[in-house]
């Protein structure tokens, strides 16, 4: 379809162009003063950029566009809107008293249905964004309602319940982290208890405190003994080996050698034998000086005999003392290795349950600062979301709008009545151009200008008849 033939199909159809124009316009314009006008109040909220919560540094604008998000969600959250029911009393309300009951026949519970009804129909968050690269840290809430009054005191009531909501979200991990580190606490207190008392019975059943000198003086002991076990082995292998002379020359004895009653005896032996030779070359071997001299010299020799008989009788009775002192102690040693075995055995058991006891108050230290500072956050009633405008009773409604709604009566009206009239034309299309009958292939004898009726009949009265031709056979 041409432009020629929108614009003849529009002149000739413009009785219902016009006619379903003004319908459409009329029926906006109507709804516009008949709905009920809407106040719309705005509170808004600001998020303190300067410390994140979670990192405790400074907020980056990823993070910041991100908790803002997060806080307008918990603004719209249904347990704000309950919050504000619940605070407002708003179940008492007539209005919203039938529209629970018309929307759920009176079943279910009436705060729950408000607060959604609030948050889905009448409240809208908005984060105030500057930039893509730079977010804003300001929530503004609006509300709209039938009543200036009431519109305000819902968005502030709904910029309180977010704040208080925000606090008891981070109050409310807290007080469970404080309760459960308290249970924890008892148990881990008990225990250590437990672990004390263990450590105390083990040392008074041994004896052993937590200065115990009695491993170092064992220990020292056991060394003693230990030096006295090799001098005596070093004096019984020298006793043996003196002792196994004994059977060949005892002359070459240095017991003997060093022994001066021997040595003075065979001193006077060596005079004596001296004196018998002299005796023996001057009277004779029969003399009886002679025979006194010899009878002298053997006495000397017996005497030096006997004590050389006796020193090497004594080496043989040293080396048997020698090997009872290396048995003795040698049996000291093991008795007293077994007593420091033992020592060490108490002392690990003991250093062992010392150490439980250790662990045990270092994990009660440790839940216990935890603790403190889990109630010390649940008592916390600060955040981050602060009221920055508190909402005013709004003076001109927010809807409907006049100018806007007859804007859109109007664009409304153009589209459908043009639409209308070109669908007619386009199920009964007409001729209405001598071009068309010229493109049908018709043959045009003649063209008539379009004369209306009106004109017609006063052309027609003005015409000159006969007088005897009747006028009204025209």
């Amino acid at each position: 379809m041409t432009y020629r033939q929108i614009q003849l199909t529009l002149s000739a159809r413009k009785g219902t162009v016009f006619g379903i124009f003004f319908c459409i316009f009329g029926l906006i314009l109507a709804a516009t003063f008949i709905l009920p006008k809407l106040y719309t109040a705005v509170a808004s909220v600001v998020i303190d950029a300067k410390i994140d919560p979670v990192a405790g540094g400074a907020f980056t604008d990823q993070i910041l566009a991100s908790y803002v998000a997060t806080q307008a969600d918990v603004i719209a959250s249904e347990r704000v809107g309950l919050r504000v029911t619940q605070g407002l009393k708003l179940d008492q309300v007539p209005s919203l008293q039938q529209k629970w009951r018309a929307k759920t026949d009176g079943r279910g519970d009436i705060d729950s249905w408000i607060a959604s009804y609030l948050v889905e129909k009448m409240l809208r968050v908005q984060p105030a964004h500057e930039s893509l690269t730079h977010p804003g840290n300001v929530i503004s809430i609006s509300v709209r309602w039938t009543d200036p009054k009431m519109a305000a005191t819902l968005a502030n009531a709904f910029a309180q319940a977010a704040i208080e909501t925000n606090i008891e979200l981070k109050i409310e991990p807290a007080k469970q982290y404080a309760r459960w580190f308290s249970e924890r606490s008892q148990a881990l207190r008990v225990n250590v208890e437990a672990k004390q008392k263990a450590l105390s019975d083990f040392q008074n059943a041994t004896g052993i405190i937590a200065t115990d000198q009695k491993l170092d003086v064992e220990n020292a002991r056991l060394t003693d003994l230990s030096t006295q076990l090799v001098t005596m082995q070093s004096l019984r292998q020298e006793s043996q080996s003196r002792q196994r002379q004994v059977s060949g020359d005892n002359d070459s004895l240095p017991e003997v050698l060093s022994n001066p009653l021997i040595a003075n005896l065979k001193d006077n032996l060596s005079e004596a034998e001296t004196k018998q030779s002299d005796v023996a070359a001057r009277l004779g071997r029969n003399h009886p000086d002679y025979q006194a001299a010899e009878a002298e010299v053997a006495t000397l020799r017996a005497k030096i005999d006997l004590e050389t008989a006796k020193i090497a009788a004594s080496l043989g009775s040293t080396s048997q003392v020698d090997v009872r002192r290396e048995n003795d102690i040698r049996q000291a040693l093991e008795a007293q290795k077994k007593r420091v075995l033992e020592l060490k055995h108490q002392h690990d058991q003991a250093d062992v349950l010392q150490n439980d006891v250790v662990t045990a108050q270092r994990d009660l230290d440790a839940v216990t600062q935890r603790f403190a500072a889990s109630s010390l956050e649940s008592q916390i009633q600060q955040t981050n979301v602060v009221l920055l405008s508190s909402a005013t009773e709004p003076i001109e409604p927010s809807s409907p709008k006049v100018l806007i709604n007859s804007l859109i009566g109007l664009f409304l009206g153009a589209v459908v009545s043009i639409a209308t009239a070109l669908i007619l034309e386009l199920r009964n299309p007409l001729i209405r151009d001598d071009l068309e009958l010229l493109q049908l292939g018709v043959p045009l004898l003649g063209k008539i200008a379009r004369i209306s009726p009106r004109k017609a009949r006063t052309q027609v009265q003005r015409v000159q008849l006969p007088p005897h031709f009747n006028r009204s056979e025209i």
